[in-house]
Parts: C-alpha cells; structure tokens; sequence
C-alpha cells in the first residue's frame, strides 16, 4: 500500500517550537535529498569499496573479491531474520493481538496523546523484540491514525520507529544474547556472560529507563503545532484485514482447513519443545528460539489454517526489500572485515581510548559502522575481535563493551534499512520519517555517550 497524504491548510495561528522547528528543518532535507533504502545499499556499497582502495590499499579486484564472496555470508541469518518479521507480523494479525491493538489505539483522542501511546507502545514491544517492535509499531500507528484525524501521520510512524532504538538494549539483543551462549567463538578471551551482567546490567538498564520515559515526549514535542505543516492520512487507506471470503462447502478438505484443532495441535507441539528446551537450558535465547515462539504464538492463536495462510501472506508482502539489500550489506561486510577497513576504523576510535573512554569511543564507532553493516549480529562479528582485546588489554568491564556495540545499532535512526518492513505496514516511503528520526538519533546519542562515560 502506497499511503497519499493530504495537507491540512487550516491557518490556525499556532506557532511551531524549536524542536518542531529542527525536525521539519531535518524532513525538508530528507524530502529532498535521501534516496530510496536500496539505492542508498548501493551507495554505501562503493562508499566501502574505495575507501578500501584509498584508505587499506587494496586493489579494485581484491575489493571485488571481498564484496562477492560476502554476498551471501548472511544468507542463514537473513532467512532468520526475515522469519522472525513474518512471524512476528503474522502473530499481530491475529484477532486476540489485533484486538488489544484496537483497545489502545481507542485511548487516543488527540495528536499529543497518539504519539505519546505510539512511542511508548513500540518501545515495549521492541524491548521484547525488534521484530515485534517494528510489527507493532507500524500497525499501532495505522490505527491511531484512524482514531486522530489531525495528527501528523509522518511523526506518528516516525515515532512509532523511533521506539525501535532500544532493541540492542532489549530481550532481543544479538550481542548480549551472543556472549551469554555456550561455546561461542570469544568464550576462550571472555568466558560466558550472562544476561545478567549485559542486557540487566546498571549501565543498560540506566539507558533503556530514562529512554523509555523520555523519547515519547520528545517526539511530542516534534509534532508540528501549526496545521499548515501537518501531512494528513487519508483513513481510507489504512485498512488493514485478514477476513477470509465466507464459503459454503461440505467437503471434508475444507472443513479440515477451517477446524481449530489443526493449528492447537501444532501449537501445542511447538509449546511442548519450548518448555522441555528452557527446563534444559534455562532462560537461554537466539534467534531460532525466538522465532519457534512467535509461530507457537501465531498457530495458538489464529483461529484455522486458512486464516494463518492469509496473514502469512500478508505479512511476506513486506520483506521483499530486505531479501534485496541484505545481500548488499553482507558484501559490505565482507569488504569492510576482510580489506581492513572495520579493524582501521576501531583502531582510529581506541588508539585514543583510556579504560575510562573506551566504552564510549567504541558506541560511537559502533554507530558509524553501523551505517554500513546494519546488522547486530553482522556488525558484532566484525568489531567484536577489536573491541574485547581492547577492553582486556585496558581493564574494561567486557560486558560494558558488549552493549557499547549493542547501542551502536542507534544510528539505525539515520539508517533506512530497518525502516523498511514498518514503512510497507504503514505505507510511506523512508525519506517521509527520516528527517524526524534524527531527532531521536541525536538525543538518545546524548543519553547512551553519558551513561557509557559515567557508568
């Protein structure tokens, strides 16, 4: 769906404040010069390859060979990635989820109030899960949208993935969920490191609290007062159903798609693993586990195959770009780790580190790598092997060090890939939010690089 906005010239004679002022400053911008997500993939993409040229020496064929044998060095997380979005989509489309969706969206009476209920319903979900996060985020938004005729349907999507910006910090955390695994590739160097000490850490903690209850009221202070500078949705366009057609049929084929039992069992077989895998191994997450829950979830709680066949559907639609440009970025990757270029730029950052500085030194390398790598997983394989020899070497807390890289997926807030999937739910296009995006990127930066510093 490709959302039309209309504006709203009424001339009430409201005035805008400064920080209003700055985003639509930053909008204007975007408007008119951030391209499309894939042409900005393929933009970074030779943005790496001559900076291995100029900056590592490479040669224009080694360079190629990087980018083509990191293509598809992602290819098993991508597909894990992309199920745990369709997953998670899916699980949102069911009626029990949708309809809770519905009852908090019905307390939104107002623009200030459905950006302060967007945000802070998206920064829980994504607490508990990116892929949540960004389902939930772009759905809630739809939805409030319908309920607040005058709120500024940018802002509210913006703010719906600005909530976005504390999964590193959250559940989902594919750092914090690396380390605290058995037998991955740095327990020699680090040992084991629970939960406990990364994702439920002071320093972490301090972060996602003051974001949590902060961020949604400066995306209200965002939103535009004056109405002349408000794009509105036409509600029409907001629909949003998986009804399937009613038919009339007595052949046993369909009454046996249409009969709950089928997915209760196969719910109840995916619950039965899931309690016998956590008595086992205790609250111990990946990627695999978490998706095998979301589908538990989506089969418990659809109501017939048919139905979970339609919001699968549904929610596939909005993946396509991503199956796209992960490649892309698993060839950036691959030219960053093995040119040289992701090593050089952790050494320019530590070089001038203290084992008071470093954490902070390493978030902020962490964001700008990001740009190029956005990926948690993708970019903890490439700075991890810099930061924790780092971090060993001057006395630093290595668990400190896991989520100064965790937080450095902040900088998603400028970076459009993620923006991908809630932008298909919610029908804008990247350069629509972005401009109020860095509004969030700019003042959680402020909030991370302090608690990183102090803690």
């Amino acid at each position: 769906m490709e959302a039309k906005v209309q504006t709203d010239m009424s001339m009430e004679k409201q005035e805008n404040n400064l920080i209003a002022k700055l985003a639509l400053f930053f909008a204007k911008i975007a408007e008119r010069w951030l391209p499309d997500s894939f042409v900005f993939a393929v933009v970074l993409t030779f943005v790496t390859f001559l900076g291995g040229l100029l900056i590592n020496g490479k040669s224009p064929i080694e360079m190629i060979t990087y980018w083509g044998d990191g293509l598809w060095g992602l290819l098993a997380f991508t597909a894990q990635v992309i199920t745990t979005f369709v997953m998670s989509y899916a699980l949102a489309l069911t009626k029990p989820v949708s309809q809770l969706l519905e009852k908090i969206a019905g307390k939104c009476h107002s623009p200030n109030s459905a950006i302060l209920l967007v945000t802070f319903t998206s920064l829980a979900a994504s607490f508990i899960s990116w892929a949540f996060g960004l389902v939930v985020a772009g759905i809630i938004a739809k939805l409030v949208a319908k309920k607040v005729r005058d709120v500024d349907y940018r802002v509210l999507v913006a703010a719906g993935y600005s909530g976005f910006v504390i999964w590193q910090g959250g559940l989902s955390s594919s750092a914090a969920l690396f380390v605290a695994t058995k037998g991955h590739v740095f327990e020699d160097q680090i040992g084991v490191i629970p939960t406990s000490e990364t994702i439920f850490s002071a320093v972490n903690m301090a972060i996602i609290l003051v974001v949590f209850f902060t961020l949604p009221f400066i995306m209200k202070l965002i939103h535009p007062a004056k109405k002349e500078n408000r794009f509105l949705i036409d509600p029409n366009l907001l629909e949003d159903s998986i009804d399937e057609p009613q038919e009339q049929s007595n052949f046993i084929n369909d009454k046996i798609e249409k009969s709950r039992l089928i997915t209760v069992a196969a719910g109840i077989l995916g619950l039965i693993y899931l309690v016998i895998h956590f008595s086992k191994n205790g609250f111990s997450l990946d990627l695999n586990t978490v998706n095998l829950m979301f589908l538990t979830l989506a089969l418990l709680l659809f109501g017939n195959v048919r139905e979970l066949g339609i919001g699968l559907v549904k929610s596939s639609n909005s993946v396509s770009q991503i199956i796209l440009q992960y490649p892309f970025y698993a060839g950036i990757m691959g030219m960053m780790s093995s040119s040289g270029l992701a090593q050089w730029l952790s050494d320019v950052f530590t070089k001038f580190s203290t084992s008071e500085t470093l954490p902070l030194f390493t978030f902020w390398s962490a964001g700008f790598l990001n740009l190029f790598i956005p990926s948690g997983g993708g970019q903890w394989v490439v700075q991890a092997p810099i930061a924790l020899p780092a971090a060993l070497e001057m006395g630093v807390d290595p668990a400190k060090m896991v989520m100064a890289v965790a937080w450095g997926e902040w900088s998603n807030m400028i970076q459009p890939f993620w923006a991908i999937p809630l932008l298909a739910i919610a029908g804008l296009r990247i350069r629509d939010i972005m401009g109020f995006t860095t509004i969030t990127f700019l003042y959680v930066g402020i909030v991370a690089s302090v608690f990183l510093y102090v803690l």
